[in-house]
């Protein structure tokens, strides 16, 4: 299995899950989610899903719940639509860059507004 095809099949998903996410899964809890990357193993028999998500902690934490149920539909689905013997094992991680980012910024124009004040 070469490099070009893992690449394709974690696109593939990531395409995949962002549509189940936005036009599928119907649980009341899911808010604002972006799936950022997936990281698939060289035999492409598991991958990790990393998601942002975004609103209050409590939003954040009921997403995160009805995410973590709908994994199994999840990788149901890729499996009938991917053409490989096997789905991947699917897990969810968070990925805070985005938010990671959004601080950075917040700080440095904090910073800016400081210096230009003096």
């Amino acid at each position: 299995m070469g490099q070009l095809r893992a690449e394709k099949v974690q696109e593939f998903i990531k395409q995949e899950i962002s549509k189940m996410i936005l036009t599928e899964l119907k649980d009341p809890r899911i808010g604002f989610v972006t799936v950022t990357r997936v990281e698939a193993t060289g035999d492409l028999r598991s991958a990790k899903v990393y998601v942002s998500l975004m609103g209050t902690d409590d939003q954040k934490a009921e997403t995160w719940a009805g995410l973590t149920k709908s994994l199994g539909y999840m990788r149901a689905e890729i499996g009938k639509r991917i053409r490989m013997r096997f789905a991947p094992e699917l897990s969810l991680h968070l990925d805070e860059t985005l938010e990671y980012s959004a601080r950075i910024q917040e700080l440095i124009l904090k910073i800016k507004q400081e210096e230009g004040n003096q």
